[in-house]
């Protein structure tokens, strides 16, 4: 387990790993917000999208609050040995929940290899 860092660091390196996403794919992004958590309430999560996908929002639009993607620091800090773990975890996470956030599900993302 890699030491629990700050939260700030933490954010940077969350928001490396979004600027590490192809600007084409970060450019289809639409109304969803990025947040750290310390913990899921009442799940061991690394990570939690929340919203409608983008493949499902037909009438989608108006006063409609964004999509959230959680991430959580202190279980993600925990799943890694050291710190170059953790920022390839926190990567594999953002890009995890990004998918759900474009309408992929976990099915599609493990034969795809990144579950």
């Amino acid at each position: 387990m890699v030491e629990i860092i700050d939260r700030r660091r933490f954010e940077r390196i969350v928001g490396d790993a979004l600027d590490g996403l192809p600007p084409e794919l970060g450019g289809l992004m639409d109304n969803v917000a990025i947040v750290v958590e310390d913990h899921h309430p009442t799940e061991d999560l690394l990570g939690l999208y929340e919203g409608v996908p983008l493949t499902e929002r037909d009438d989608y639009g108006g006063l409609v609050m964004p999509d959230v993607i959680t991430l959580y620091r202190i279980p993600l800090c925990a799943f890694a040995r050291d710190l170059d773990e953790l920022v390839e975890e926190i990567g594999v996470t953002v890009v995890h929940e990004v998918a759900h956030h474009f309408g992929i599900d976990d099915d599609r993302l493990h034969e795809w290899g990144w579950g």
